[in-house]
């Protein structure tokens, strides 16, 4: 690896340890924001609503956006927009502006949404230039970043330090290091010439084809669901355990903080176990994983064996929405647009379907509402067979095929 390509690779670590941190940084304290708003589950779901309206419209921009001026603009944009959305959520909370608050999620979210699509189709330039599994490691710092995040969210809450001041402290770190990574990156990852009308139109009607692939539809299906469990546990899980199990607000965040070491030894650890058993094999095993450890949370009658499966829950959804990018960018062709269709199917889930089961919590409890995630895993496990690397075709594949069947002919 030369050393322009160590620092792109390096780039991306950093900023995704920060935004990780960030992220965690809002979960850990989503006890204390929601005591501060005087607001009920259901509620606070439409809070999180914000979240996922933001995330959407970042998902849905940052495609194009990639194509139109390259990775490095996405990522700027995308890490403006997160660290003005902390600050917003910071002024909110401080001043009880459950309007406020919404407002700082949705821009938080629309950082996320454009800077983590963009990540996504890097990590995979990244992959195809090194020719070794990055993207497991990409979301594990992500994941790094939510263990540091969470830590230092149950410290502060068990201290009471004001949630405001936490999250501002942490929007200067993340500025420090969005400044930092961005200045690595090199330019025009994923972007396209610019087309004339006709070429226009033939792209769009080319980045719409890809849709058609039935390979590709099944792992948006699986990412959906691993995003699903992923995206649950990150919003509910403290709250699961503070309404659920009944223990204080250091105990949820404690929970939440063992669900994040989970998600990234299993990332880290990924690469290995991905070379040697495969994709197909590995997604399987960690799909139901997360079953079984969701299962143990749901049914568990005590807060203690429920925090403990939490570890199977984390491993299990550790690697599913990385290894399904990587396998989307299988076809060097229409590569940066597979990668961000799936990307966007994961988004979706991760952002949109949490907000739904704090509405449907609101009518049987966290706990039940959890078995909807359950059954999503379980789907998923059935489809891992889509994960198998797409063939290739070169010229000389082509001749020889073309000359076996001229002699089978013969």
């Amino acid at each position: 690896m030369d050393a322009a390509t160590r620092r792109w690779r390096a780039a991306l670590f950093l900023f995704m340890l920060a935004a990780g941190t960030g992220m965690a940084s809002w979960v850990a304290r989503t006890p204390a924001v929601r005591d501060g708003l005087d607001v009920s589950t259901g509620s606070m779901g439409l809070v999180l609503f914000g979240l996922s309206t933001g995330s959407m419209a970042g998902v849905s921009t940052s495609g194009p956006l990639v194509r139109r001026y390259g990775g490095r603009v996405a990522i700027s944009a995308g890490a403006s927009l997160i660290v003005a959305g902390m600050l917003v959520v910071a002024a909110g909370t401080s001043l009880s502006l459950a309007g406020g608050v919404f407002c700082g999620l949705a821009l938080f979210g629309g950082g996320m949404g454009l800077a983590e699509v963009a990540f996504n189709i890097e990590g995979a330039a990244v992959e195809s230039v090194i020719g070794r599994p990055v993207l497991p490691v990409l979301h594990g710092c992500f994941s790094l970043g939510t263990v540091i995040g969470a830590l230092l969210g149950m410290a502060l809450t068990a201290a009471a330090f004001p949630v405001g001041w936490h999250l501002t402290a942490v929007a200067a770190l993340v500025a420090a290091a969005g400044v930092r990574a961005v200045l690595s990156l090199p330019h025009g990852t994923g972007k396209e010439a610019a087309p004339g009308v006709s070429s226009r139109r033939e792209g769009r009607q080319g980045h719409l084809h890809v849709w058609r692939d039935r390979r590709l539809v099944l792992i948006c299906v699986i990412v959906l669901a691993m995003a699903f469990a992923e995206g649950a546990a990150n919003d509910w899980l403290p709250l699961l355990m503070v309404d659920g199990y009944h223990v204080g607000a250091t105990a949820g965040s404690l929970t939440f903080l063992v669900f994040a070491s989970s998600m990234t030894l299993g990332r880290f650890a990924g690469g290995p176990l991905l070379e040697r058993f495969g994709r197909v094999l590995v997604v399987r095993i960690s799909a139901v994983t997360a079953a079984l450890g969701l299962l143990v949370v749901i049914v568990s009658p005590s807060p203690l064996m429920a925090g403990a499966a939490t570890v199977l829950w984390g491993l299990g959804a550790s690697l599913g929405f990385p290894v399904a990018v990587s396998a989307a960018g299988d076809h060097p062709q229409d590569a940066a647009a597979r990668v961000g269709a799936v990307s966007t199917a994961g988004y979706f889930a991760f952002l949109v379907g949490p907000p739904a089961l704090g509405f449907l919590a609101d009518h049987v409890g966290l706990r039940l509402t959890m078995t909807v995630v359950l059954a999503l895993l379980v789907i998923a496990s059935t489809l891992t067979g889509a994960l198998e690397p797409a063939r290739r075709t070169t010229a000389g594949d082509a001749a020889d095929e073309t000359a076996q069947a001229g002699s089978r002919a013969g």
